[in-house]
């Protein structure tokens, strides 16, 4: 089978990208709004980019109205926000941050996820989630479908006994992160091999 991609429309072209482009690590950002309300949100089409500089990058497209998402206006009026990978243990409440609420209303407080201060940046952490780094815009790309945000990071927060210091090993036994499929669909990463 072979497809023209110069011949679908936007939205074929994300359900075969986003569900052949997969397991996708799930940044799940949080932000301040304007009137200080913690703004979070998941975005499965976020990566790392590089160590020096140490940089991510994430994807947030429009919503459906052509309305920016509460990320994006936050992160282009601010310029930072902090990004939590995600474990098992959190995935449900994760998702539901996905839902769309008015801008003035915490998805944390929702969902029953609490705050904790982050060190460098303004926007809280998420106690629960096993890491998070403190991220301030390096660049921004703006497209009419979308905002692409490259994150230097300024700090990385993990749940202790997570990394091993003197190696920079992650012990894994203690990690068990979420990826995401297409769809609703997620995967757990668990099952593990070395080659």
């Amino acid at each position: 089978m072979e497809i023209d991609f110069g011949k679908l429309t936007p939205y074929e072209r994300y359900k075969l990208m986003s569900s052949l482009i997969v397991p996708r690590p799930i940044a799940l950002i949080t932000t301040l709004s304007a009137g200080g309300t913690v703004n979070a949100a998941p975005f499965s089409m976020f990566n790392m980019l590089g160590e020096d500089p140490p940089i991510v990058m994430v994807s947030i497209n429009r919503h459906d109205d052509g309305a920016l998402k509460d990320t994006a206006v936050n992160i282009d009026r601010d310029g930072v926000f902090v990004v939590h990978l995600c474990d098992e243990a959190m995935a449900l409440k994760m998702h539901r941050c996905g839902e769309r609420l008015p801008s003035d209303v915490s998805e944390l407080a929702e969902v029953g996820l609490t705050t904790t201060p982050s060190a460098d940046v303004a926007p809280p952490r998420i106690a629960e989630a096993p890491v998070a780094f403190e991220c301030t815009v390096w660049e921004t790309l703006r497209s009419d479908s979308r905002r692409i945000f490259i994150g230097r990071v300024l700090r990385l927060h993990a749940r202790d006994g997570l990394v091993d210091r003197k190696t920079c090993r992650i012990r894994l036994d203690d990690y068990a992160p979420v990826g995401r499929l297409g769809g609703g669909f997620y995967t757990k990463t668990r099952d593990r091999f070395t080659l």
